[in-house]
């Protein structure tokens, strides 16, 4: 279990279940032993949580008749930000364990609030949308994420147990650098030992996550959120797209981010502007091709297409759709027929 101030709180909740909790029960629950418990009771009564001492065979600890936790205490900008946090987190996929944690949640804490300010609250959730379309989001298990977490933490390895895109199952060992949340996905990167690769997994295609004993040291200067958004660009996909593009990265960003393109750029040449525009080698990978001529047409750049000749012939399609269009005269809505 955790520091002691969570086992302080574990105790709390188990006597807010009721009745008597007797010490060997409470120590076991805990993981100490019973002088450990007592001095938590200590730190319950120092907090004027009334907790009594029952003695005799089937004594213990429980709390006092009638007690009950106080009202939770937030102020309109609290309450909405906590609120805000567990809706956003939830439509994201940033929520972990049941889809009805972050419901629950709520709930709770929108029954302790003064009605005043719950009322209020509530005429912000139901008139709140999010964009982002429902079903987008894989959130990973919540032990596998604390888990994962804590060994990021404290720069243990790991043992998973992974199951790939295309349905294969395998178990690795996973020196892992950082935790990155991205388009509603949560991912950990890391060191593949037994390769000498660095590899990215979804959390949520991981079954089970065990620490393993020693530790490793990770790369200086890592950047784990990088190193996903540049594992994303380079994963394998059906199709691989070669391009030249004339312009900045930073035009080319504006369409083409590092979660879905690769950008290469030439060494200027001596007393030339760094950030003019010049040819750019593109590559990225996808697994459709039709969403890629819009957003090449977005550029409003010149480019080349080096590969594959696929995507040339749908550049072309649109490139006739859209003439034909424009030379559409405009003759007024059809009439009945």
């Amino acid at each position: 279990m955790g520091r002691p101030t969570s086992r302080v709180l574990t105790l709390l909740e188990l006597l807010q279940s009721g009745g008597v909790r007797t010490v060997a029960e409470l120590a076991d629950r805990l993981g100490v032993d019973g002088r450990t418990v007592r001095r938590y009771v200590d730190h319950l009564v120092d907090l004027d949580i009334p907790v009594e001492a029952v003695r005799g065979r089937y004594g213990g600890y429980r709390l006092a008749p009638g007690y009950r936790l106080p009202p939770l205490m937030l102020n309109d900008d609290e309450a909405l930000a906590v609120l805000l946090g567990l809706v956003a987190g939830r439509r994201t996929g940033l929520l972990t364990a049941t889809e009805t944690a972050g419901e629950t949640a709520a709930a709770k804490i929108r029954r302790v609030l003064p009605e005043r300010l719950a009322r209020r609250l509530d005429a912000v959730m139901e008139t709140l949308a999010f964009t982002a379309p429902p079903g987008e989001s894989a959130t990973p298990e919540t032990g596998v994420l604390l888990t994962v977490a804590d060994a990021v933490r404290h720069r243990r390895p790991l043992s998973i147990r992974y199951t790939a895109r295309d349905g294969r199952r395998s178990e690795r060992t996973l020196h892992p650098y950082g935790i990155v949340t991205h388009s509603g996905r949560w991912y950990v990167t890391g060191s593949d030992p037994e390769i000498g690769q660095d590899r990215t997994f979804r959390l949520d295609r991981i079954a089970d996550a065990r620490s393993l004993p020693g530790s490793f040291e990770p790369p200086t200067g890592l950047d784990p959120a990088q190193r996903v958004l540049s594992g994303l660009a380079e994963a394998a996909y059906r199709h691989e797209v070669t391009l030249r593009i004339h312009g900045t990265v930073e035009q080319i960003r504006a369409r083409l981010p590092a979660s879905i393109a690769s950008v290469t750029e030439p060494e200027p040449a001596e007393g030339t502007d760094p950030h003019a525009e010049r040819w750019l080698h593109v590559e990225l990978r996808a697994e459709r091709l039709d969403w890629l001529p819009p957003v090449l047409a977005s550029l409003d750049r010149p480019f080349v297409i080096e590969r594959p000749d696929e995507l040339r012939d749908l550049v072309i399609a649109l490139a006739d759709r859209l003439a034909t269009s424009a030379r559409r005269h405009h003759q007024g809505p059809p009439g009945p027929s």
